[in-house]
Parts: C-alpha cells; structure tokens; sequence
C-alpha cells in the first residue's frame, strides 16, 4: 500500500496569499477587477480566480479608462504606475514587500554607483523577461546587466569594466546556491563587488528543508505551472536529489507507472501552487491504484 504526504512547507508564499485574498476580497463585492499579468503562475488556479470575475491582461491599454488594476506580487516598474494614473485607472497595489525593498535597494545602490560621476555596475542574478526582473530594471531604466546563470555571466564577463565597483542583487525567487556560485565567479575575478542578500528568506528556507522531504521519498511528484520560475528552481532541486522526481501541473498528467506497490510518495510545488491542488493530487494516490 503507497503512503502519501504532502509537504507542510509547499504551497502560496505569503506575497502570493495576499494578493489573492485581495483579489478575492474585491470581486466579492460585485466589482469587475482586472490583473496585470496573471497573478500567479499557476493555470488551475487562475482557472478558478477567472470563474470569480478575474480579468488577466497583458498591457494596461487593455483596461478600459476608469476601472480598477491589480499589480500583482511581482512588482512593477514606475513606468506602470506613471501610465495607470494617466488612465485614470484604481490601482490595487499587491507587490510583494519583499520584492518593493529589493526595488528600493537596487534604485539605492544605482545612486551610489553613478554619484561623481561613477560607472559602477548592478548585476541582477535572475530570469530574463521574468516580471519581477522587469520591474527591477524599471528601476534604474534598464541600466543594470541580468544574468541567469554561470553561462551567461561568463559570456557577458569581457563586457564588465573590473575598475569599477560592483553591487549585485538576486531575483527573490532564485536558488540560494546558484547565487552563492555567480557571485563567487566575479569575485574570482577580482570584482570590487557588493553582494546583497536578497532572496526571500522564506523560499531560502524550503531548500534545505525540500531537500531532505525529496530525499525520505521513493517518488515525488512536483506541482508547478510551467511558467513558474520558483517551481522551475524547486523541481530541479528535487530532482538533483531523488531521480523519481515527476513535475506536473495537473491532475490528468499524473503517470500511474510512476509509482509502484509500497512507494512513499512525496507530493510537494511552488510558492505559485495552492494548497487545494496539492490535495487533489494526494487524494489521487491516496485511492490509487
């Protein structure tokens, strides 16, 4: 017989909790609310905010004048809020503090960097066209490098002036070793380089703890969007650790031949994964075969 658990630590940080609660608070009250971007990057649950009334749109110039925005936990660039307002549009502010104080730092550390006339860098570690990028580099128009990984910082390495400070900074969502591994590539070197510390101490905490869930598991079946980057991260991470790994984003992609007689399986997502999915799918096992 399989045993089944879920992990107590899977399922919508805490940025992501309040913007859908806000989300629902408002379109209980009748209201027509319209997201910037999907609120969370995960399909069946934006499934079921579409059913309340939610309306995802890619540009504001979808939302007609005078109707009410979400922004959502990613954060967004001023050029958003400057063009909001010339539409006259209710902006309901969800970003993430977390991601508002990495904004705040990064703008800090610009301003450092180019006072008399510097020409110091900001290197910010994340995924390129990520949302949360995207508004970090609003922050200082664009004028930052982003890498994604050792490769890419190592392409972009002749085009760095190592005469110059350094300050680099990490997407919130990343991988704490992956961070440690770039910011060790530019101090080899010899980067006069500042490193901010600005992954989400909850998401720094599930790795460890993942790791050891993944590990006291025969299979583990990983619950993520596709377009979710921190499920991305996370079901690597598993995987790295327990072969068995199976990333899913719903319930009819789920493989019976994944699992045999006696299994312990492990069902764990992303900080984009809600709590009800997770169940669903451990009620699946839980009646399998």
């Amino acid at each position: 017989m399989l045993s089944v658990e879920i992990d107590p630590g899977s399922g919508f940080c805490g940025g992501v909790i309040r913007a859908i609660t806000r989300a629902e608070d408002f379109l209980s009250q009748g209201g027509r609310l319209y997201s910037l971007g999907a609120i969370v990057h995960n399909d069946a649950e934006l499934g079921r905010l579409q059913q309340q009334g939610l309306i995802t749109v890619s540009s504001l110039e979808e939302v007609p004048e005078g109707e009410t925005v979400l922004i959502r936990a990613h954060g967004e660039p001023p050029s958003t809020y400057e063009s909001a307002l010339g539409r006259h549009l209710t902006v309901i502010d969800c970003s993430c503090p977390v991601v508002l104080q990495l904004q705040r730092s990064i703008r800090e550390a610009y301003a450092r960097l180019h006072q008399n006339g510097g020409h110091g860098e900001v290197i910010i570690f994340g995924r390129v066209g990520h949302a949360e990028v995207l508004g970090l580099l609003g922050q200082v128009d664009g004028d930052a490098l982003v890498v994604e990984n050792k490769q890419m910082l190592e392409e972009a390495m002749d085009q760095l002036d190592f005469s110059q400070p350094m300050e680099i900074f990490s997407q919130t969502t990343k991988s704490p070793l992956e961070y440690k591994e770039i910011c060790k590539m530019l101090l080899e070197r010899g980067a006069k380089l500042t490193v901010h510390n600005t992954i989400c101490a909850q998401v720094a905490s599930r790795h460890e703890k993942l790791v050891q869930f993944a590990r006291t598991h025969d299979v583990i079946i990983f619950v993520s969007g596709k377009s979710s980057s921190n499920g991305k991260v996370l079901s690597d991470l598993c995987r790295s650790v327990n072969p068995r790994t199976h990333v899913i984003g719903r319930l009819d992609e789920i493989n019976p031949a994944w699992v045999k007689d006696q299994d312990r399986v492990g069902i764990c997502g992303a900080t984009s994964t809600p709590k009800w999915l997770l169940e669903a799918v451990a009620d699946y096992f839980t009646r399998w075969p």
